[in-house]
């Protein structure tokens, strides 16, 4: 609590009109300028009539274009206020809507915008969730087939189940028996998970055997946002996928000490024919190789004794025995339903508006975040000072 500073008013106006005809009472618009160029940010976005839809108009062409949009946006509502952020951000904030919904950046030149506009060869924008509180970075972890990752992994899971939990990932092959959706896979249409991977909606995808596979990025930011770390078990190809994205996570490579002791294991397990060893182990030598000159990996952890190797592993995740590390929690963000925005630096000031007017103004502070899209942008610090 404390006196509110002198800041700077910038608030932006509700119905803006889109250049594509007149708004309508329920489709109020926001628009922001960046440069040469207009973003208008309101309505449905056509390829998603659940999401909040983003026009561009160039002052030096005159023209009009609907940008490819990446991530996943938020919901339409009948008010807007953006503001102009650093690093090709706009901060938008909805009005009347609930606390996990409220605050949203659209990137449209952050390094991550600009990276898929020359790939994509089009116009690009990105959306974020803007979320209180930071969170632990989440951890890949590859390794051959037989290295013992998995039973690394176990042993973490059971040691600490508050701390840690895996993403779901999603296929498009059907369900087996008793496997449930949303549990051991989101199963979904191929022709669905095909657009959303167009999209920038997945860290990393593979075909197998005609299916698709992946992890979206949704599915990791929602087990951050339970104040769990997110555990990663991919392959060398899929590392490779999610060092290129704007996920920060911790990359670590499990080996084994030798091939001979790994032939060992996988020929102990008795589980498959000799074809199969064969195979493995060709697939193992490939994977070592690359996990360790690819660059992807920070870590290198060499399995040949369990109980070593896991103790490594929670010394390098900052884990101490005497007092573990919990994952932080992460909130919404509770604003008035009716207000105005005021920006001053890296400080949002939101003054409620109305009959019922309070003298409280919240400030959010956007001097930490960090993240960013397509997922959530993570570190607003928010306070509540009295107004002067």
């Amino acid at each position: 609590m404390g006196e509110a500073a002198a800041f700077f008013v910038d608030h932006l106006e509700n119905g803006h009109t889109n250049g594509f005809g007149v708004k309508s009472e329920e489709d109020r618009d926001t628009s922001v300028q960046i440069g040469d160029r207009s973003y208008v940010i309101g309505g449905s976005h056509e390829g998603n009539p659940l999401f909040l839809g983003v026009k561009i108009h160039d002052k030096t062409t005159n023209e009009w274009s609907i940008p490819t949009v990446l991530g996943t946006g938020p919901k339409p509502c009948k008010g807007y206020s953006a503001v102009v952020l650093k690093q090709g951000r706009i901060l938008v904030i909805k009005k009347g809507s609930a606390s996990d919904d409220s605050i949203w950046f659209l990137e449209v030149d952050s390094p991550f915008v600009r990276e898929q506009r020359k790939l994509l060869g089009k116009e690009v924008v990105a959306w974020s969730k803007g979320v209180r509180g930071n969170a632990e970075k989440p951890i890949v972890i590859s390794g051959p087939s037989g290295v013992g990752k998995g039973t690394l992994i176990s042993m973490l899971m059971k040691e600490f189940p508050s701390m840690f939990g895996f993403s779901v990932s999603h296929t498009t092959r059907s369900p087996r028996c008793m496997e449930k959706n949303g549990v051991h896979y989101h199963f979904t249409d191929k022709n669905v998970m095909e657009k959303e991977i167009n999209d920038g909606k997945f860290l990393e995808f593979a075909s197998v055997h005609g299916n698709l596979y992946g992890t979206s990025i949704e599915s990791v930011e929602v087990v951050t946002d339970s104040g769990k770390r997110c555990i990663l078990d991919i392959d060398v190809q899929g590392a490779r996928s999610v060092k290129a994205s704007s996920l920060d996570a911790i990359f670590i490579f499990v080996c084994p000490p030798s091939m001979k002791e790994l032939e060992d294991r996988l020929r102990s397990r008795g589980t498959e024919t000799e074809e199969q060893i064969q195979k493995r182990l060709r697939n193992a030598e490939a994977e070592i190789k690359a996990g360790k000159s690819s660059g992807i990996f920070e870590h290198i952890l060499y399995n040949d004794n369990l109980e070593e190797c896991y103790k490594n592993l929670k010394n390098l995740l900052g884990i101490n025995d005497d007092a573990p590390v919990n994952g932080v929690e992460v909130e919404g963000i509770n604003l008035p339903k009716e207000h105005t925005v005021t920006k001053k630096e890296d400080k949002i000031l939101i003054q409620e508006t109305g009959e019922a007017t309070k003298n409280d103004m919240i400030v959010l502070d956007l001097a930490s975040i960090n993240g960013g899209a397509p997922g959530r942008t993570r570190g607003i610090v928010l306070d509540t000072v009295k107004s002067s």
